[in-house]
């Protein structure tokens, strides 16, 4: 499955980081691993495998059970980030994803998405945001929950920030949600998950306090910054 900007531009070695040499250069902040930069002449990108976390991951981390090509994870979260970055959500756009079929009924997946410029995850940069940057952060979170955009890890490292923009990365498992009151339960669970990263990071000095900063947050999402 390829964006239509992309075509014939990406064949299947695009999802071997081996195929890319040097050219693939391993994502350290964040995840489980398994993921990379990858530049080319006509690619700036990032190239994403899919890979269980938890106990599962012991016996089995890479390997998904196929219940039919529409179903598969890399293609949904595809269609996904079509949809957002269509109507102008800040996430990245995709380039293209794909499968393949391993013994029994057993498949490997990745992903390819642009790569984001210039960013750097929130957890790398909290000790430099405003308080008015953590409040636009609350307002761009609103955004995605207003339009039913269920995130399913929403941690500081799948928050990118780039002076006073924030984009979600990292769709895997997102979905959008037919309940989008403002007192649906899983909006507030969304948050707690943001909130619980943010609680394990070693805040530096000058960063200000979680409280603090989680209550302009707060703020921004509730339209009152």
């Amino acid at each position: 499955m390829t964006h239509k900007d992309y075509e014939g531009l990406v064949t299947p070695r695009c999802f071997d980081p081996g195929a890319w040499g040097p050219a693939a250069e391993p994502v350290s902040s964040g995840g489980r691993g398994g993921a990379w930069f990858v530049e080319s002449g006509s690619l700036s990108a990032v190239l994403r495998k899919y890979l269980r976390g938890g106990l599962v991951a012991r016996v089995c981390m890479s390997a998904y059970l196929y219940l039919g090509e529409n179903r598969v994870r890399p293609f949904s979260e595809f269609r996904l980030l079509s949809s957002l970055h269509a109507r102008g959500f800040p996430v990245p756009k995709p380039i293209a994803a794909g499968y393949q079929r391993a013994a029994f009924a057993w498949y490997h997946g990745a992903i390819l998405v642009e790569r984001l410029n210039g960013t750097v995850p929130l957890a790398g940069c909290i000790g430099h945001l405003s308080s008015g940057q953590w409040s636009v952060l609350g307002k761009t979170l609103r955004q995605f929950h207003d339009a039913g955009v269920f995130h399913a890890d929403l941690n500081c490292f799948n928050i990118l920030v780039s002076e006073d923009d924030f984009y979600l990365i990292d769709f895997d498992k997102g979905v959008i949600r037919q309940d989008a009151r403002p007192d649906a339960r899983w909006k507030s669970a969304n948050l707690s998950r943001l909130h619980r990263s943010l609680q394990r990071l070693n805040w530096p000095r000058g960063a200000g306090d979680l409280a603090s900063r989680w209550a302009e947050l707060e703020l921004g999402y509730q339209g009152r910054a």
